[in-house]
Formats: structure tokens, C-alpha cells, sequence
């Protein structure tokens, strides 16, 4: 249909109001209570209109547009209304601006402003009423609200939740909850759509959830920033609570071609940034991971990417989580990849740097032989052609002998020993060489007392494989105090439950000799420390308790105090801090059409870590080799998630859920796996304790008036 605004014809859909009208036509009339995914209710009157034929003053949103309709935003009645219904919202309204966490993007002060209209003509009233600030996640603001009711309808009609609501106050009317109660107590799912659609700063994220670096995306879903891979983790859960396994599982492999060993393995720095920090405990996300892939199906398979071969071929040094992840990718680009790997199985430090009873063979084979199956499709030949017990430590020559790339994925494997007194005594073991030996069945013997040197996860890796091994006991001393500890606290709670005992903020002062002369480590020294920084040079500086010095009884000292790579040195290539390989943004090194990537760049990291720097890395290599760069795949069908998310149930605020675990007198004998899977109902249990933050991202941004 058709209607003439402000002199201006514009066309409406059938049902639309006139205000929706004429802000699609790019014509701007004032409003506040109005949003676009909430139902008008006409309460601000800063819409105002006039219609031909009609008489008074009527608000645009509440008004459908009809067809021959001719409306007028800017007549004197309209105006006078609009004006004196601002002026009385800024008589009760803070006057300064400058301390609000919205100033700038406030649409109230947008809408003062457009209009050129204060309060001036009223007698201000402050209104002392005090912030509610004793909820996690959301702070309100009391002084800062206008009553729009936006929160109240968001509330209740786009989630479905309905505790907000006007309550009557002895100073006036008040946005909250029924009783004097918290909005956990009222049943609030802490979505935060109520902070999403408030036009002021009246109704906010707690502040100390926000940090200036991140996007407003980001800050939204902080579990999806918090994750290198930024797997899309709401959406994942949303199918694990529902039971659709292999739904989410393909949401995982849009990312990542490990979902079952990042479940039993990933430092899930996700669930460091998950909101539910604040409410009962951050969900499980990396064991919700495994509770998926255990039970998928494989229906993914059908809609991998497979584009067309390429002619190209690309030489991938070290079957890593780096090199097997960059391969994956580059082989679904049509590019051909020979990967070479120096031990007899694939895996790099998921195989020889994790212990068994944390990522078992059959798992990691498993996920391997299915990144080989569907690169390789219906193609006569293998795309990925792994090259087992073949140690590449030439790129330049791969690249002169028909390799159009190579990508460098080598890890590291050469374990730290710090130039202490007595490093060199009989009994002293690096961490990479205890893994590996352990892994390949043929473990280095430990059956006396070990002290494992470092703070890490691969510390607590060695100390609880040195505990099966026989090890009549095992101390872990590091530099940091607990609190600072790199290692997760579940990994040091489960290795205290298996006898492991921790010395935190120790320096590390002698391995000491049986006796003179014997050439045998007898005993470690280290010394309590009473405060451990950088100086302004970068160089640690420690300072010890006097007196705290202690010595332990040992056979053995693990040092698990860093590793790094072991073949760089001879490649030719531009090194850093010793034998890391220098490479740029697009993980090119030195040498034009040879990449790098991984921890014989960044240094050790994370699983997690590794597999982006894979992805990376093979974006960069097909764009190098003439492709796009883009590596994504579509392997579920996107659905929109349903926005109305229901009263909240018992099990939203019950703390995380833990799965059943082998007792430790019984674990530490072996290196099975000793942490089970969540059942289903436990997964689904735990995966309905979501916030689905990201629900917010899909309500409108109303525009401020510059915009139109």
C-alpha cells in the first residue's frame, strides 16, 4: 500500500504500523518505548502524530498504516505533545550524562538531542532510590529508568520468563520483581535481553563482565571469544540439552576436526569466560564437547566441503594437531598433502605428550582415520597421504623437489633442563622424554621417590603417570603459587586424590647426590619464595623466605619447566628466542612459500591453540596457492534459535555437573581412562544450565536518529 508521511509518499506492508513505515522509508520520527522486535504499546508519546481526517494526536506505533493514508510527524499539535512528554521523562531523569556506561549510545539522550528539547520549563525531581546491585550479571539502575516497559515485554513476551514487571513503590512505580526478593529467588534466567532492549543505562551487565578490548559481540558471548577456534558454543549446547547429538557434534566440526579428544583433554579456556562463573559454576562445555561426539553418528559426513582437486601439492612437516588439522582443510580445498611424521603413528604431542588414561589410543585413531576417510571422498587416491617414520628437516628442499608449500608443524619435543647444580646426575628425566616413553610402552622407570619440577599441566601429566608407574611418592614443586598455577584446578585436585603432594611458590635451588661423588640424584632442594615478578627488563626476580628452605627426598627429578623445538636449528629459516621459527600474520616465515605453525612458533600452548594455528596456517596457504582463503564449511543447517526460552526449571541453578569418575585407589594403578562420559541425561542436565547468551545477538539494535 501506499501513504503520503510528511509530504513524502512511501509503501507500507499490510500490517504495518505507521511508524514502521516511515523508519523503513528512511523517515525518522522520534520514539523510545518502541522496539523492533517488542509489540507497541504507544506509552512514550514521543511518536506523535496527526493523521488527515482524523482528529488529536495519535502515536505512530500504535497507528496502522492503510492505504491513501496522510500522516504528519512535524505538526504543531503532534510537536507539542512530543516535546512536553520528553521534558517530563528528563524532569525525573539524571541530568549528567558523563558517568553512564551508555553515554554516547543512550537513545534517550539520542532522542533529546534530535529533538532539542530539556527540562527546563519543569521542576527536576531526583529520585533517591537506591541501585539493585546484589544480582550476578545485571546491575539496575533505578534513577536511570524511564518506564518504557521495553524490559518488562522482553521479559515476558519475547522469552517467555515474565518476572519483570511495574511494581508500585511508596515513591512511585518501579521496574522489578514481585516481593523484596533477587531475581534468582523471582526465577530470572539472567539472558539478558532486559539489558539488551533498555534504551538508557538503567538496566546493565555487571561491569566487571565487560572489557574494553572485546566487541560487543564478544562481551556477549564470552565463551565463544574466550575458545581460539571460537566454536560456536551456545548453539552446540542448545542440541546437547535436546538430545540431537549429531547436531552438535557438527556444529563442533564446523570448527574443529577433534571434537571427542578436545572433550577429554582441552584446558577449556571457555569455561574461564562463561557467565555462569557468577552463578553457580560455569558449564561443563569441553566434557558437553565428549558427551556429543561419543554419540554421534557421522551424519555430517554427507555435507563435508570437497572442492575439485587443484594440482597443487603441499609438504606438511609433523602429524601434530597443527599439521593433521591443516591438512584436513587443505585436502577439502582440493590441494594434495604429504604429511610427515617422524614416529611411527600420527598424533604429535596428543599422542606422546598426554597420558592414556586422558586420551586413549582407540580415540585419537579414531578421529585421525575419519580426517583421513573424508578428505579422500569417492577420489580413487588418498588426498593426505601420511608418511609415518619419516622425519622432514629439509623444507627448502621439499619446496625445490615439486612441493608448491610447506607448512612446518613440528611441536616441541625437546624437554628443558634448567643449568642448576646436579642437572646432569643419573635419575634426572626430561618431561617430553618421560611422556613419550610411557606412551610407546616402554616407560623409563620411576619406582622410588620423584619430584617433578614445574607447575603445568604436562607436570601434573608427568607426576600422575610417575604415581601408575609405581612411584613409592610423588612431589610437584613450581615457582607460582597455586592460585597462579598454569595447571587446571581439577587436574591438581585429581592428582591430590592420587597422592601427589604440591609445593607452590618454591625456587628451585639443588638436586643433590646420594652421597659424594655417587653421580646420583638423592634429593631435591628448593626454597619457599616470598614474592616472584618481572622486572622492568623482563628478567624474573625472586625474592626467598628467609629460612624457607627445604629439601626433599628423591630418586628422580622430572623437569617439566618447558620444551621446545627439536629440528629448526638446520632448516635455514629465521629463528627466534633460540629455535622458535619466526613467522608473520599469515604464518609465512623467512622463506617465500614455507608456513609455520604451531608451538615451534608461539612456544607450548594449548591443544586448542594448535588446531586454530592448523587453520590459520591452511587459509593462508590456499590463498598463497590461488584459492580464496576460505576454509569454512556448512556442515548442519543453520536454524534460528527459538527466542522464547520459558520459565526457568529446578536444575538451572544447581551447580555444574560433575561425571562419574573411577575412585583413586583404583585409577592409579593404570593408565585406563578413569573419567566417564556424561550419561545422556546427565549431558542434557548440564546443557540446560546455559544462559544462551548469543539470543541476545539476535534482537534489533533500534538506529539513533544520525543514522537514518
Amino acid at each position: 500500500m501506499k501513504l503520503t508521511i510528511n509530504g513524502q509518499e512511501v509503501e507500507a506492508k499490510e500490517g504495518d504500523s505507521v511508524l514502521q513505515a516511515a523508519l523503513n522509508a528512511g523517515i525518522f520520527i522520534p520514539h523510545l518505548c518502541s522496539h523492533p522486535d517488542l509489540e507497541a504499546v504507544g506509552g512514550c508519546r514521543l511518536c506523535s502524530i496527526t493523521v488527515e481526517g482524523q482528529e488529536g494526536v495519535l502515536p505512530a506505533c500504535k497507528t496502522q498504516a492503510s492505504e491513501g493514508m496522510v500522516v504528519n510527524s512535524d505538526s504543531d499539535a503532534a510537536d507539542k505533545v512530543r516535546r512536553m512528554a520528553m521534558e517530563l521523562i528528563l524532569a525525573t531523569h539524571p541530568s549528567d550524562c558523563s558517568g553512564c556506561p551508555k553515554f554516547g549510545v543512550c537513545e534517550l539522550q539520542s532522542m533529546y538531542q534530535y529533538m532539542g528539547v530539556s527540562a527546563a520549563r519543569w521542576r527536576m525531581k531526583s529520585r533517591a532510590v537506591p541501585n539493585d546491585s546484589k544480582n550476578p550479571l545485571i546491575d539496575h539502575l533505578f534513577t536511570r529508568c524511564i518506564r518504557c516497559g521495553r524490559c518488562v515485554r522482553a521479559c515476558r513476551d519475547v522469552r517467555g520468563v515474565g518476572v519483570l514487571d511495574y511494581q508500585r513503590y511508596e515513591d512511585g512505580i518501579h521496574i522489578g520483581v514481585n516481593g523484596d526478593i533477587t531475581l534468582e529467588e523471582a526465577g530470572c534466567r539472567f539472558c539478558g535481553a532486559c539489558i539488551e532492549v533498555c534504551p538508557t543505562g538503567s538496566i546493565i551487565d555487571k561491569l566487571d563482565l565487560i572489557k574494553d578490548d572485546r566487541t560487543k559481540e564478544d562481551n556477549t558471548v564470552p565463551c565463544r571469544t574466550g575458545c581460539p577456534a571460537r566454536i560456536e558454543i551456545p548453539r552446540y549446547l542448545r542440541y546437547v540439552k535436546q538430545g540431537e547429538w549429531e547436531k552438535a557434534t557438527a556444529v563442533v566440526r564446523e570448527k574443529v576436526p577433534f571434537p571427542e579428544t578436545l572433550g577429554s583433554i582441552c584446558v577449556h579456556n571457555c569455561q574461564g569466560e562463561c557467565k555462569r562463573n557468577n552463578l553457580h559454576g560455569a558449564l561443563s562445555v569441553c566434557r558437553l564437547k565428549r558427551a556429543a561426539a561419543v554419540r554421534d553418528t557421522g551424519e555430517w559426513k554427507k555435507n563435508v566441503r570437497h572442492d575439485a582437486l587443484t594440482c597443487k601439492k603441499v609438504a606438511i612437516l609433523g602429524a601434530g594437531p597443527s599439521g593433521l588439522t591443516a591438512a584436513y582443510y587443505l585436502a577439502e580445498k582440493g590441494h594434495k598433502v604429504d604429511l610427515f611424521e617422524a614416529e611411527e603413528k600420527a598424533g604429535g604431542q596428543l599422542r606422546y605428550g598426554i597420558p592414556a588414561y586422558r586420551l586413549p589410543d582407540e580415540v585419537l585413531d579414531g578421529e585421525i582415520n575419519t580426517i583421513l576417510e573424508v578428505t579422500q571422498g569417492a577420489d580413487p587416491e588418498p588426498r593426505i597421504n601420511l608418511r609415518l617414520n619419516e622425519r622432514a628437516t629439509d623444507p627448502k628442499g621439499l619446496l625445490a623437489n615439486g612441493y608448491d608449500a610447506v607448512l612446518i608443524t613440528g611441536g616441541t619435543f625437546n624437554g628443558t633442563v634448567l643449568p642448576m647444580k646436579g642437572h646432569d646426575l643419573e635419575g634426572v628425566i626430561r618431561n617430553t622424554d618421560f611422556l613419550k616413553a610411557s606412551r610407546k610402552g616402554n616407560p623409563i622407570p620411576v619406582n622410588g621417590r620423584v619430584v617433578v619440577l614445574g607447575g603445568g599441566n604436562v607436570a601434573y601429566d608427568c607426576a600422575r603417570t610417575a604415581v601408575r608407574l609405581g612411584a613409592t611418592s610423588v612431589d610437584v614443586a613450581c615457582l607460582e603459587a597455586e592460585d597462579k598455577m598454569t595447571s587446571t584446578p581439577e587436574e591438581r585436585a585429581e592428582a591430590a586424590e592420587e597422592g601427589v603432594v604440591l609445593h607452590d611458590a618454591y625456587a628451585f635451588t639443588s638436586i643433590n647426590e646420594t652421597e659424594p661423588g655417587s653421580g646420583k640424584v638423592g634429593s631435591m632442594t628448593i626454597h619457599k619464595i616470598a614474592k616472584f615478578y618481572f622486572d622492568e627488563n623482563h628478567k624474573a626476580v625472586t625474592e626467598l623466605v628467609e629460612g624457607g628452605e627445604i629439601t626433599l627426598p628423591a630418586d628422580y627429578v622430572i623437569f617439566a619447566v618447558g620444551q621446545k623445538p627439536e629440528d629448526t636449528a638446520g632448516m635455514g629459516l629465521e629463528l627466534t628466542h633460540g629455535p622458535y621459527l619466526v613467522a608473520d600474520a599469515n604464518h609465512m616465515t623467512s622463506e617465500q612459500g614455507i608456513f609455520a605453525a604451531g608451538d615451534n612458533v608461539t612456544g607450548t600452548k594449548s591443544v586448542i591453540m594448535g588446531i586454530e594455528g592448523g587453520r590459520e596456517a591452511a587459509s593462508a596457504i590456499d590463498e598463497y596457492l590461488g584459492g580464496d582463503g576460505d576454509i569454512s564449511e556448512t556442515l548442519l543447517e543453520r536454524e534460528t534459535a527459538d527466542p522464547k526460552v520459558g520459565p526457568t526449571t529446578p536444575e538451572f541453578y544447581e551447580d555444574q555437573t560433575l561425571p562419574q569418575f573411577v575412585p583413586a585407589d583404583q585409577r592409579k594403578n593404570n593408565f585406563e581412562p578413569f573419567e566417564c562420559p556424561f550419561t545422556e541425561e546427565e549431558a542434557k542436565h548440564e546443557a540446560s544450565r546455559c544462559l544462551q547468551c548469543d539470543l541476545r545477538l539476535q534482537l534489533h539494535k533500534p538506529l539513533l536518529w544520525n543514522e537514518y
